[in-house]
Formats: C-alpha cells, structure tokens, sequence
C-alpha cells in the first residue's frame, strides 16, 4: 500500500496532542457521528466557528503564468487505487501523479454528491484543462505532481499547522510557481 504523505507518522503525537490520522477507534466513531448528520447539523455545526485572523500573510511573487509550473491542490479527497483512502479525520495528504487519471474520490460524507466527478473529473481536478493552456503557451509547464486532502474535516488545525505547511514545503522542492486550489 502506498505512503501516506503527512508529517509526522501516525505513530507519533502531533502538536496539542492531536494525531495527524485517526485510530481505527477514532474514524470508526467518526463514520458512526458523521452518518447521522443531515445538512442542517453540518450548518449547525459549522455555522459559529470562527475564522482565524492572520497579521501577516505568505505571499510570494511568482514569475509570469506563461513560465510558470503550475499544480492542483484539491480538497476532493481524490486518491489513485494504490494509496490509502482519506478516513474520518485525517488530515494529511495524498501525491497525485498528473500522468494517471485513475483518480478516485474518498469523500466518506453522507453530505457529498459525487455526481459530478463521476460525470467529469475537472469539476473538482481541472488537469485537462491545465495541460489544455499548457499547450496554448498561457501557462509555462503543468506540474506532474499535484496534492489532495479531505475536505470534510471539522478541525483545520492539523492541516494548518502540519500537513498544509508541509505539501506547500513538497511543492516548492518539486519547484512548484502556482496552485490552483480547487476547494470541495
């Protein structure tokens, strides 16, 4: 089975205590909790939190998109078959090769219509029509390694903390100018 990509392993204690993925406990718990909830106790929720206030932001002036590489970051849950799929409460991510499109979705919401990425995958990954302005000269290069994480989480702060700083490090070392963030 293939590596999970989220620092540090699962064996190990993250900040606060917090394990990046989840016990089989834990998930199981998650999956019992989440099946249960209709939209309106999602909105009830997720209705109050409050959104974290940054004094400064991390802004980098990337070279003109025509020479530019250019990579996916979806939160589509979206995994090849031979990666662990997204469980309840994991936060890390998965590589995505740009090569392959045997992508499958990991969404484990009752709350998720997967309708559309049946129907076509650049809904929520738009690879096609990035190599499509590749290929016209609107941007440089499409990355050959893209990133996905589970979406539906409830606690951002592993991926804002650990597993989001973490790809946006992977990225950079694969020389990556640009992500286009697809949020689901």
């Amino acid at each position: 089975m293939a590596q999970r990509h989220a620092p540090p392993p699962p064996t190990l204690p993250r900040r606060r205590g917090i394990r990046l993925a989840p016990s089989a406990e834990q998930a199981s718990a998650a999956r019992r909790s989440v099946a249960a909830m209709a939209d309106s106790d999602v909105k009830a929720l997720t209705g109050g939190l409050e959104l974290p206030d940054f004094e400064t932001t991390a802004f980098t002036t990337p070279p003109p998109l025509a020479e530019a590489k250019v990579a996916i970051v979806t939160s589509a849950s979206l995994h090849h078959p031979d990666q662990d799929d997204f469980e309840p409460i994991d936060t890390g991510y998965r590589v995505l090769d740009g090569s392959r499109r045997d992508y499958m979705c990991g969404h484990w919401s009752p709350n998720f219509d997967a309708t559309g990425i049946a129907l076509d995958l650049n809904t929520v990954f738009p690879i096609d029509r990035l190599d499509e302005l590749a290929a016209d000269g609107t941007i440089g290069e499409v990355s050959d390694i893209h990133l996905s994480y589970a979406g539906n989480q409830f606690d951002l702060s592993g991926v804002r903390m650990d597993s989001g700083p973490a790809g946006a490090k992977f990225l950079r070392d694969h020389e990556v100018d640009v992500v286009l963030l697809t949020p689901v």
